[in-house]
Parts: C-alpha cells; sequence; structure tokens
C-alpha cells in the first residue's frame, strides 16, 4: 500500500496490462466476412461503423418500453449512408473505376464524394436544385465532388443517374439495387444486436428510397435468432409506401426523406410484410417536434428527417399499439449539422446582455 494513499492498493504478483484495440471501419471489422468483398480489395475507409446506442430514459418513460436511440449520424460524414459507401467505394477503386455517381437528396452526395476522395477517384453528384440542405451541399463541395443541381426532383435526378450508368462507363454507388450499399448498412443490425445480446421486438426508422429499412431487415435476417418488427415512417407530405404508390409532387421541411417514386419498392414493402411490421406517416409538426425533443431530453442533434422514426414511435403509442416493456431500437440516421438552419428556423430563445459579469450573474437569476 503507498503510503499517503490508503485507497490504493498495488498487487505485486499480478500485472494487468489493457490496450484498446482501435476501431478501424466495417471493412476492417469483425464483419468484414459478411461484406461483399475480396482478399484484393482496398480498405477504402473513414472508420464508419461502431455508432453509439444511447437508452433513452425520456422517451422510455414516456412509452413505458426500453427505448433505444442507434445514433448513425456519428458516422464520419454524418449519416447512415457512410455504411455502405465504404463498401461501394473500396469495390469501385479494386475495378479500376475512374468516376462514382450519384443521385441525392444530400447526404448519400456528402458520402460518396468523402469516400471517392479518400480512394482518389472522381465523383459527379446528382441533386435537385434549391432543396438541399446547405450543410450537405457543402460537404460535397468540399470534399471535391462536381456537383450537379438539377432543375427537378430527386426522382429526375434518379432516372438521369440510372440513364448515364447504363450508358456510360460510371460507377453508380446509389443504393437502388446495388448489393454493395446494402450489405454494409446491413451491420447496422449485427452492432444492434451484438450490443443488446438479442434483437429488438421493434425497429423504428424514418424512410424515404427504401434501401436502409430493407438492409436492416436483411440484416436482422442474417444475424439474429429472434427476429424484430420493423416500422418505418415517412413525412405525411411523401408516403409513397404509406399511400401505395408514387407520389408526384412530394412536399416536407424533412428533406432527406423527400422521395415521391422510392426505387427500392418491393424490397422494403418485403421488410414490412416479412416483419410484421408496417409504414406509418407523420407530419412535419410532428417530426419537428421530435427533432426538439431529442436534443432538449436525449441530448442528441439528429437532422429532422432522422426524427420521423421518434415521431412514429410516438404516435403509435398514442394509438395504443404498444406493449408496456418492450425494448424497442430507433435509428437515428443522420447529424443535426446536416442542416443547421433548421435548428434556428423560425427564431430561437437568446437574451442581449452587456459584458459585464453582474448583469449576467441577474439574468441567470443568481443575485
Amino acid at each position: 500500500m503507498l503510503r499517503g494513499q490508503p485507497d490504493l492498493v498495488i498487487c505485486e504478483t499480478l500485472v494487468m496490462v489493457f490496450a484498446m484495440t482501435p476501431w478501424r471501419g466495417l471493412i476492417l471489422s469483425d464483419y468484414r466476412h459478411r461484406l461483399p468483398i475480396t482478399p484484393d480489395t482496398p480498405a477504402v475507409t473513414l472508420h464508419e461503423g461502431n455508432t453509439p446506442l444511447l437508452l433513452s430514459a425520456h422517451l422510455s418513460e414516456r412509452t413505458g418500453c426500453e427505448v433505444w436511440l442507434k445514433v448513425d449520424g456519428a458516422n464520419p460524414t454524418g449519416s447512415f449512408k457512410d455504411r455502405g459507401m465504404t463498401v461501394a467505394i473500396s469495390r469501385a477503386a479494386e475495378a479500376g473505376a475512374k468516376l462514382v455517381l450519384c443521385a441525392s437528396t444530400g447526404n448519400t452526395s456528402a458520402s460518396a464524394a468523402a469516400y471517392a476522395a479518400r480512394a482518389g477517384l472522381e465523383a459527379a453528384v446528382l441533386v435537385p436544385r434549391g432543396v438541399v440542405a446547405k450543410g450537405k451541399l457543402a460537404q460535397a463541395a468540399r470534399y471535391g465532388a462536381r456537383i450537379l443541381e438539377v432543375a427537378g426532383s430527386f426522382d429526375d435526378c434518379m432516372r438521369i443517374a440510372r440513364d448515364l450508368a447504363a450508358q456510360h462507363a460510371v460507377w453508380l454507388v446509389n443504393s437502388v439495387g446495388n448489393e454493395l450499399r446494402l450489405a454494409g448498412q446491413r451491420t447496422v443490425a449485427y452492432e444492434v444486436v451484438d450490443a443488446l445480446g438479442v434483437a429488438p421486438d421493434i425497429h423504428c426508422l424514418p424512410v424515404g428510397n427504401g434501401g436502409n429499412i430493407t438492409a436492416t431487415w436483411t440484416g436482422y435476417q442474417a444475424y439474429a435468432q429472434g427476429l424484430p418488427r420493423l416500422w418505418g415512417f415517412q413525412a405525411a407530405g411523401a408516403a409513397p409506401f404509406v399511400h401505395g404508390g408514387p407520389i408526384e409532387r412530394p412536399e416536407t421541411d424533412a428533406t432527406a426523406i423527400r422521395v415521391g417514386a422510392p426505387a427500392t419498392w418491393a424490397p422494403a414493402i418485403a421488410a414490412r410484410d416479412e416483419s410484421g411490421g408496417l409504414f406509418g406517416a407523420v407530419t412535419d409538426e410532428e417530426i419537428f417536434s421530435a427533432y426538439r425533443d431529442l436534443g432538449r431530453h436525449d441530448g442528441v442533434f439528429a437532422e429532422p428527417a432522422s426524427a420521423a422514426g421518434v415521431a412514429g414511435l410516438l404516435k403509435e403509442h398514442a394509438a395504443g399499439r404498444l406493449d408496456a416493456g418492450q425494448r424497442i431500437v430507433v435509428t437515428l440516421t443522420g447529424n443535426g449539422l446536416k442542416d443547421p438552419d433548421a435548428a434556428v428556423r423560425g427564431g430561437y430563445d437568446a437574451t442581449a446582455t452587456g459584458p459585464v459579469s453582474g448583469d449576467v450573474a441577474r439574468l441567470l437569476g443568481l443575485t
């Protein structure tokens, strides 16, 4: 025992050294054998994956369930897209691709541009003009992508991207029909099961193009014994899965899920049906209420579209569709810094004061 430190005991017969193994990204993780890569595939990684799974005391209390938040906005470019992009760009580099291409509402463009830069490849991104959050455009610009702003919707961008991929030597990295992207995105289910020890009873997530709910479901099928129900939620003004067909003019301020004609239709429907799940619609007001609550009560700054899963969970709870004690995971797909304007749109509470300590103390009720 050291003199002057009575609470510290040193065992002279056994010294244990703990070394932390650094996380090196999905393509170099224990999940590697589950990814469609070869021994020759280069690891184009920004150390994506291994994102936090946080217990939400606030949502657990409100619903009477055990609610966990899978914070995929903690990925390197701020969204879940990085899970699939590391695989897609690694394979593109292996194949000798020169130009990678995507259509995007913002997050895919940021991710594709970042991983292309990491691999030394050129990237071109098609985005609908005037509706993509500035944070996402800033990312694509700084990563060096060629940004093409299309006078049309995301669906128009997707149509053009598919046409170009069919006619020219470009590497399309959208998730539609892209097993490389979907395989990477399945890892979210692997991480949830590894963290909890079992699959949850319900997994909620926002739905736009349908790729993520598809990948999440097939990930659970491949990795878990018990399977969850998947609940996918769309903005009411852009809810083709809810209405059973395309929406000609999708409208929502949750821009990441402003998709009227999802490209991953049949697999997303299968994910709902096979899991015994549902698709639901939530209003922008419900989405932004959940968005604000996540910051205020959980300390998580998610982008607005990410909060659709939370809004949907609360709506289903209000409708009496939850059983007390159920274990629920909600994927938060993107970081709030993607769309900082949304946080202050409509104003925010602030009090002006001068540079005098006494004045600040009085305003804070300290004197």
